[in-house]
């Protein structure tokens, strides 16, 4: 969580980031300090990069 934290907090405002955690906390926490750029998912980490990857190699 510190981490997605961070990088949301260094990075430029016009970097689109997503965070994928099965805790919401995270999610939560990544958006109500100042991440605002970054997208929050709440999900399986496995499940959500099969279906990425599935979309993209389409």
């Amino acid at each position: 969580m510190l981490h997605s934290v961070a990088v949301g907090n260094i990075l430029p405002v016009w970097v689109k980031t997503f965070c994928v955690d099965t805790d919401a906390d995270t999610v939560i926490k990544l958006t109500d300090r100042g991440t605002h750029q970054a997208i929050g998912v709440v999900t399986d980490c496995e499940f959500f990069l099969k279906e990425l990857s599935a979309q993209l190699s389409e």
